[in-house]
């Protein structure tokens, strides 16, 4: 479709500024916390990480939709993003492995979008007045109106949002290894479960709200608690108990992302709302122990508090060159670390795959004198 036959458009943010440009997807109106990614590549694994449920998503790389979408790109069984502003839309697409233009599995899965947006000096704005929220709408031209939706929409702190991307009911996904994890599902992605069952580890994926009783059966050699979307203070009544009760078996723990901050909340450490946050596939990281720096993956708007940490409960472990947060920690009173960034990199470097061989090291140790079978 020709971008002249595309229907009007219109981005409203909630501090009054308004953009125009043309619909893709969906036909419809839809809002959230707006915010940008920097990747130039895996756009559809962006639009399907759980982490993202109910944002607005800006790509900053300009042509999005070039190289079509394929199912097995999805990190999750359905798109979790809000709605997606980019510079410049492809209907068509050169991918001769692909299932579908991007266009279709917008509308497949009910994502309203707009395209000829100056992305560029919108993510400008938005690095220098903060974070915001925002409507995109193709049924409705009133300006004055969108802003007031936007001002309106809630706000992400204090939004729990885990429950709304979790699974219903506990699923037990094997490996040809002798260690069991046990996963605790806030939105994790699918290629988070991959590097776990690649390494040897059987899998029992519960649900955010597990129940205690059915995490003690199962009888972990380690805990791992994942990535997700929302404010993590809105998760702590039904994620923290679980925690404490890992941490009791002696048994080591990983957290990924929101799984990271929640660790951190249950050892008394506060996390806070970032300005803007980190989000794209060339995030520098330094991890403190070896020196060396990596590339790696975020996705995230909260972080541990660098001015709340309680060294007696913890180390960094890693930092971010961008602005010295904190991206690693770990923990003194239990066997467990931790990092907000992602070592899966879907998309995205693989740089920190590392992190996931330590993890199971600590398994391996935990579990004693379980053989490899």
């Amino acid at each position: 479709m020709s971008p002249d036959t595309k229907k009007p458009c219109i981005l409203a943010l909630s501090d009054g500024t308004v953009v125009r440009g043309k619909a893709i997807g969906k036909i419809g109106t839809t809002g959230g916390e707006l915010c940008f990614n920097t990747s130039m590549t895996g756009y559809q694994e962006i639009f399907t990480d759980p982490s993202y449920y109910g944002q607005l998503m800006m790509m900053t790389y300009p042509h999005i939709g070039n190289y079509g979408t394929m199912s097995r790109d999805d990190e999750a069984n359905r798109v979790m993003i809000a709605g997606l502003i980019v510079r410049s839309f492809s209907d068509d697409f050169s991918n001769p492995i692909a299932d579908g233009s991007l266009q279709e599995y917008l509308e497949r899965n009910n994502v309203v979008g707009i395209t000829g947006v100056d992305t560029r000096r919108l993510v400008r704005h938005i690095r220098t007045e903060g974070v915001m929220n925002a409507v995109i709408s193709s049924e409705t031209t009133d300006e004055d109106e969108l802003v007031k939706q936007a001002k309106e929409w809630d706000s992400m702190m204090g939004l729990e949002l885990a429950t709304k991307v979790t699974r219903k009911e506990a699923q037990t996904i094997p490996s040809d290894g002798p260690y069991k994890l046990a996963v605790f599902d806030y939105g994790v992605k699918k290629s988070i479960l991959d590097n776990f069952v690649k390494r040897g580890c059987t899998l029992r994926v519960f649900p955010a709200e597990a129940e205690l009783d059915e995490v003690k059966s199962w009888g972990a050699d380690g805990y791992f608690f994942s990535n997700g979307p929302g404010d993590p203070n809105a998760s702590a009544d039904y994620a923290l108990p679980i925690i404490e009760y890992a941490k009791s078996t002696g048994k080591p723990l990983f957290g990924i992302c929101l799984g990271h901050q929640l660790i951190a909340m249950s050892e008394g450490i506060e996390v806070k709302k970032m300005f803007v946050g980190h989000r794209g596939a060339n995030q520098p990281v330094k991890n403190i122990e070896t020196g060396l720096v990596e590339i790696s993956t975020q996705n995230h708007g909260f972080a541990v508090d660098e001015d709340k940490m309680d060294e007696s409960v913890a180390d960094i472990s890693h930092i971010n060159l961008n602005d010295q947060t904190i991206e690693g920690l770990k923990f003194k009173n239990f066997p467990g670390m931790s990092v907000q960034y992602h070592p899966e990199a879907s998309p995205g470097p693989h740089d920190s795959q590392y992190l996931f061989d330590q993890f199971l090291e600590m398994v391996k140790e935990g579990a004693g004198d379980k053989v490899q079978g």
